[in-house]
């Protein structure tokens, strides 16, 4: 769960990190009355879980409330990169000397957190990574052992970040941390992390993102994607208990277990199509977990065929079968189905797809030619 810059900066808030005084408005109004309150000179920035918002015009600095109103009505209703601003955040303007990256993230290859700082923050860091990488400072932390103060120091010197601000970095790296640990966060990521006039460091923004596997953990989840607008698609899915990710192609794809599903994304880029979705259905799907799948996909007009891909194991191919004849009764499926199935009861699974046979409904012996028939029918090939 990716959060907005101003959920970020209000959990952070309560790790001790500092953030600049700021206040979430809705309307035009709102925002001059928060820059009233907040002193007159703010900057109002967009909050969209998405990167790019200042060169887009998403973030813009006013020198009253009046100017305020007039920048938050410029930026409410902007489209940036597909999503819509529907708030923005009115912070406390400052002034700043200087401008740092810092994040922690998962580095899943080598089973530890990473650490990561940079004196050349306020730009994308895959940008310094790719034209300066020995400007980034990096240091693995072992989830065990935890954090000392060895890793922020060498943090801070081995991105060699301004000396005014060397000290307040290093005792705001381990905030960080505990905020990175106890929130179950995947990435909280703080670009840029100022120097201001005062000689203050600060956390001028935040990228959080959460872990949703946690959210037993954290009662306040829901509350914090109550903010969110979810996908119909995804809340859909998530409502029958599938396993859905949206991509961006036209080959929707439905399989049984995460490793399958994966693999069959790839083939099916392999064939030259590309998938529109990544969906599991888990081990034990049976006929109505199957009818549901198939209606999340239909749903979705950019899918033009579907490749079911499943490997009987825990579950049976003739009650995956009976599943997709059951959405074909009750659905007006206006796309081809291409059904792979392989493994317990594959042969009685196959003979009851072939023994009610439907216009939008195929079969394929292997993974490979389900995926290339798939991508053939998408891309408008014959049957």
């Amino acid at each position: 769960m990716d959060l907005f810059e101003y959920q970020g900066k209000e959990l952070l808030r309560k790790f001790e990190v500092p953030v600049p005084e700021g206040r979430v408005a809705e309307t035009p109004e709102d925002a001059a009355e928060a820059a009233k309150g907040l002193g007159g000179k703010v900057v109002v920035k967009a909050q969209v879980q998405v990167g790019g918002r200042g060169k887009a015009g998403g973030i813009k600095l006013a020198n009253s409330p009046e100017e305020a109103q007039q920048v938050a009505n410029d930026i409410l209703g902007m489209d940036i990169k597909g999503h819509v601003v529907k708030r923005v955040l009115v912070e406390r303007a400052g002034d700043i000397k200087a401008e740092y990256y810092f994040s922690f993230l998962l580095d899943r290859s080598a089973r530890k957190f990473l650490g990561m700082m940079s004196a050349k923050g306020g730009v994308d860091i895959e940008e310094v990574a790719e034209t300066d990488p020995d400007a980034i400072a990096r240091v693995h932390i072992d989830p065990l052992a935890g954090i000392s103060d060895f890793h922020a120091r060498r943090l801070v010197f081995g991105s060699r970040i301004d000396e005014a601000a060397r000290k307040e970095a290093i005792a705001m790296i381990p905030k960080l941390y505990r905020a990175f640990v106890e929130l179950d966060a995947s990435l909280v990521e703080i670009n840029p992390m100022v120097l201001t006039g005062e000689g203050r460091v600060m956390a001028l923004d935040a990228k959080v993102s959460l872990d949703d596997s946690a959210a037993f953990r954290h009662p306040n989840f829901d509350d914090l994607k109550a903010a969110h607008d979810i996908p119909e698609q995804e809340r859909f899915a998530k409502e029958r208990g599938l396993n859905f990710i949206k991509l961006e192609g036209d080959v929707g794809i439905i399989g049984n277990g995460a490793g399958l599903v994966m693999s069959t994304l790839d083939v099916v880029k392999a064939a030259g199509g590309d998938p529109a979705n990544f969906l599991d259905v888990g081990g034990g799907a049976g006929a109505e977990l199957l009818a549901s799948a198939i209606e999340v996909i239909t749903s979705n007009p950019e899918v033009k065929s579907v490749l079911v891909n499943i490997f009987g194991g825990i579950t049976r191919c003739d009650l995956v079968a009976e599943g997709i004849l059951s959405a074909l009764e009750k659905l007006d499926v206006k796309v081809p189905i291409v059904v792979r199935l392989d493994g317990t009861n594959a042969e009685q699974g196959r003979k009851m797809l072939a023994d009610a046979p439907h216009p939008m409904l195929m079969s394929a012996e292997t993974m490979l030619g389900a995926a290339e028939k798939a991508v053939e029918l998408a891309h408008g090939g014959g049957r």
